[in-house]
């Protein structure tokens, strides 16, 4: 791992650099376009407005059919790997605007419904929604599964002994399976929501109500008689902590700021957001017990050409703290544990778990398809680092990379939804990702 943090930085760097004098290749080039060249037959910024798979397929009109206020994704989610097996269902996303476009941002749910063959049940939807002109902001994700999923212990350096086959991911949801693994099962219900009102342009605060609950889990290699016992990470942290090892729960209010001057939030080209999220879980709200947890999230897109906005670089980072009190062991902060569980491609969800989690990653976007931009790729990079106090290891004592490249597939050119095809390699593990929307 020593020998792959050096090459994780080594790639920042080369990405970043190359990018900025692909950039400036790219505008100077333009810029010398000799006057009058416009009686010659070149393709101009003019021309070359972004195109989409189906316009390959229509012929062109001549006057344009103003934009849809709505759109649907909806793709099969045909998969396989070892955590779930075979997976059958739907998956994709909604895009709306819920006022003019002039002056109302647009509003996005992802969503997902499939079952497995490991008598697994899977369905999300996950919104960010924009009211008229972007007066309020709410925030859902709301998911309700039947499912298995390996735990590994906490901290980036658990266990370190692993060795794990790759697996087809759909919007993160799924995994891999492996000796060094505690397998568990249990049911999930979770409810946020979130209401942020505008303050003032791009600027807004809000309340949440966070409902999070596990029950009927069933912790495979845990075994206790009154000749043998054998814990495993979930049950010794949850004896510790005096939680059911068969099910908890938490319900908390939060308090929420939020600063967003995204042009797109399905798949910016410039802009900012930042999220601070403080939720504190009550016991008389039905909590196993008050404690409270930290979000604090940042993301930013750096265009590098004027003429073709789909060439960026785009950074995101985010920390997860738990402040006060003991959380539920499968609450703890973990990777995946974002709203859109995107984080951390190149391993599979809940793959490092700690009272505290860093997180960040960057990615170079750029165009492949000549004028129309059908057709795009990105390269990125990651890194993650967890805690684990009862075995003295910090954050950052341990971190994990993963790098990892792509295609995109415009599929509607005025929500900018694409058909995201994922390849990315972790330390020790790895996964394709298929997707209807941009990571962050």
């Amino acid at each position: 791992m020593k020998k792959l943090i050096p090459l994780f930085l080594l790639l920042l760097f080369f990405l970043v650099v190359t990018s900025v004098v692909v950039a400036q290749k790219d505008d100077s080039t333009r810029k010398s376009v000799p006057a009058g060249a416009d009686t010659v037959k070149v393709k101009t910024d003019k021309d070359c407005q972004q195109g989409a798979i189906g316009d390959l397929f229509k012929k062109k009109e001549k006057t344009p059919k103003p934009p849809k206020k709505f759109m649907a994704l909806v793709l099969p989610n045909i998969s396989s790997n070892p955590s779930n097996g075979f997976v059958l269902g739907v998956g994709g996303t909604f895009g709306w605007y819920m006022g003019s476009k002039e002056n109302t941002r647009v509003s996005a749910a992802p969503f997902t419904l499939a079952v497995t063959s490991k008598k697994q049940l899977i369905s999300f939807v996950k919104s960010n929604i924009y009211t008229r002109e972007d007066k309020f902001f709410l925030q859902g994700d709301w998911r309700f599964y039947l499912y298995s999923q390996p735990t590994y212990g906490l901290g980036t350096n658990s266990p370190d002994t692993m060795n794990l086959p790759g697996g087809f991911h759909w919007d993160g949801e799924g995994g891999d399976l492996d000796s060094a693994a505690f397998p568990m099962r249990f049911n999930y219900i979770k409810f946020h929501e979130i209401v942020n009102r505008k303050i003032v342009k791009n600027f807004y605060v809000g309340i949440g109500y966070h409902f999070d609950y596990y029950y009927s889990i069933q912790d495979e290699k845990f075994h206790m008689s009154a000749t043998d016992t054998l814990w495993t990470p979930h049950s010794f942290y949850s004896r510790k902590y005096d939680y059911d090892t068969t099910g908890y729960m938490l319900s908390g209010l939060s308090a929420n700021v939020v600063y967003d001057s995204r042009d797109n939030q399905a798949n910016p080209y410039k802009g900012i957001y930042a999220n601070i999220n403080y939720r504190y879980n009550l016991n008389f709200l039905g909590s196993g017990t008050d404690c409270s947890e930290l979000w604090m999230e940042f993301r930013t897109y750096v265009n590098l050409s004027k003429n073709k906005p789909r060439h960026l670089v785009a950074f995101w980072v985010f920390g997860d703290f738990n402040i006060t009190g003991h959380m539920p062991y499968m609450t703890l902060p973990n990777l995946g544990g974002d709203q859109r569980a995107r984080s951390g491609r190149g391993y599979t969800n809940g793959r490092y778990r700690g009272k505290n989690l860093v997180y960040g990653e960057v990615e170079y976007r750029f165009p492949i398809w000549p004028c129309s931009n059908i057709l795009g790729g990105v390269v990125f990079a990651n890194a993650t680092t967890t805690d684990n106090p009862d075995r003295d290891v910090a954050l950052f004592k341990y971190i994990q990379p993963a790098v990892g490249f792509g295609l995109r597939i415009m599929i509607n050119k005025y929500f900018r939804t694409n058909i995201n095809l994922d390849f990315a390699i972790g330390s020790k593990s790895s996964g394709f990702y298929f997707s209807g929307q941009e990571t962050f």
